[in-house]
């Protein structure tokens, strides 16, 4: 009896450190995706109307990418609805074509309507080789519009890739616990 309470209690602290560390996880990809806002409304301050009328968007932070003709990248963010954040997302990217380096970027995906953010939150939402991303600049704000009700933002943040290739991004949707 006294072997099962302890074993017991080991899974409940296990349970719990996970849990915790999750949360802090969490937390830090969040301070990030404020930041990441932060700073793409400093390079243009047109986007502001995008964070404002969007239904809902998902900040990736700290997206890596990397690759030699076959590449990959994956990143965490946070998924708001109306400005309030209500989940998790993670992000996978498969590409092939001429492409070296690596590179670390900010992603940040509008959904123009409910139905758009909803069929994201379903968990089963991709983007093909059709899909395309503004890169947030100076004055780009101004031409951007919605494509099928998403449009997607990139910002680089450090490294250096040459990129000509057919991309697909699949993502996952994590509801907050409550």
């Amino acid at each position: 009896m006294k072997t099962l309470k302890t074993i017991m209690a080991a899974c409940l602290l296990f349970i719990t450190v996970g849990t915790t560390a999750q949360n802090d996880k969490d937390k830090k990809i969040m301070k990030d995706a404020e930041h990441a806002k932060t700073m793409i409304m400093e390079k243009d301050a047109g986007f502001e109307k995008f964070f404002k009328n969007a239904s809902g968007y998902v900040i990736f932070p700290n997206v890596g990418k990397g690759g030699l003709i076959v590449g990959g990248a994956s990143g965490n963010g946070v998924v708001y609805e109306n400005g309030k954040a209500v989940g998790m997302a993670d992000l996978k990217e498969l590409s092939v074509g001429l492409k070296a380096g690596g590179q670390a970027i900010v992603e940040v995906v509008f959904f123009e309507t409910d139905e758009a953010l909803a069929e994201f939150k379903e968990g089963n939402f991709e983007f093909g080789a059709e899909a395309s991303a503004v890169a947030v600049d100076k004055g780009v704000s101004q031409n951007t519009n919605y494509s099928d009700g998403v449009i997607v933002l990139t910002m680089p943040k450090a490294g250096l890739m040459a990129d000509i290739s057919v991309v697909g991004q699949k993502f996952s949707y994590h509801k907050f616990k409550m």
